[in-house]
């Protein structure tokens, strides 16, 4: 039987971004919340310090493991009410490194691709899956973590920059789709650098200090996009503040946003105009469930 509170699952939910979500929803109350990460240590120490939150290892690359936490949260609350997609890490090798000739180089390590990418697919697919039978809640809520580089290159992080471009479009895809037939809600956010354990400090450091995203931004763009409404962000280059816009009509909460967060500041990018009458007649066509009818 489906309680009362409503329950939360963060994948990358014992540390960092993912953390600072799971402490903002705990001072709202009335959330079970479902931790998952692969080090045990600190997510069983994130569970006990915030209250009212399990802890489940999960390497997300397994798509068993995942799914079987799934169920177990289900089964636990009856319910699913809000999914962060936020596990993440940004590749450990230089893409550019030459080898020696006389034979092919080994593969890169494509890691990155499968945690920022695939896991989050495979989470999406899943999410889907326990929303539709949560039937008891009203504000049913999928939320990705892109970056900065969904949008931009990185030419220091190239397989994340395209693992993070990868994000943004499958947001973009499905989020027409579960919000009409799931009246759910999806979203992504983009932020530029926040300073978690993603890099170490000596990585860090090579930034600027003034670059980056305070992590309370993180936990407010979050809260944020599960109410549905506007909190200020601004058109890019107008600086004017935007009210539920990108095809967001009166009355509706926001879906289907690609929020960029810069700084203290939060934007929303629209996507690229089709360049062509015959471009949109060719991505018509793709306004469909299924290739097989």
């Amino acid at each position: 039987m489906a309680t009362t509170s409503q329950s939360a699952l963060i994948t990358g939910g014992a540390s960092g971004m993912g953390l600072e979500v799971v402490k903002a929803l705990a001072r709202r109350g009335g959330w079970h919340l479902h931790l998952l990460d692969l080090n045990a240590e600190r997510g069983k120490q994130a569970a006990s310090e915030v209250g009212n939150a399990t802890f489940h290892k999960v390497n997300v690359l397994d798509y068993d493991s995942l799914a079987n936490v799934f169920q177990e949260v289900y089964d636990t609350e009856g319910r699913l009410d809000f999914v962060f997609a936020n596990a993440g890490i940004v590749e450990r090798f230089n893409f550019y490194e030459s080898h020696p000739p006389g034979k092919p180089p080994p593969p890169p390590d494509q890691t990155v691709v499968d945690i920022n990418l695939k896991s989050v697919l495979n989470t999406a697919w899943l999410a889907q899956h326990y929303f539709r039978q949560s039937t008891d809640s009203d504000n049913k809520n999928l939320i990705m973590t892109s970056s900065v580089g969904g949008f931009y290159r990185c030419l220091v992080s190239p397989s994340y920059c395209a693992s993070k471009h990868g994000v943004v479009g499958l947001m973009r895809s499905i989020a027409p789709f579960f919000y009409k037939h799931h009246g759910v809600r999806v979203n992504a956010i983009c932020p530029a650098s926040v300073r978690t354990n993603l890099l170490d400090s000596t990585a860090w450091n090579t930034f600027d200090k003034d670059v980056f995203v305070p992590i309370e931004k993180i936990s407010e763009a979050v809260l944020m996009l599960i109410d549905g409404y506007d909190l200020g962000g601004k058109a890019v280059g107008s600086g004017e503040p935007l009210h539920r816009s990108n095809g967001v009509t009166s009355g509706e909460k926001l879906y289907g946003q690609a929020v960029e967060l810069s700084g203290t500041n939060h934007y929303y990018r629209e996507q690229i105009p089709l360049c062509s009458g015959h471009q949109a007649a060719c991505m018509k066509a793709t306004e469909r469930e299924t290739y097989v009818e």
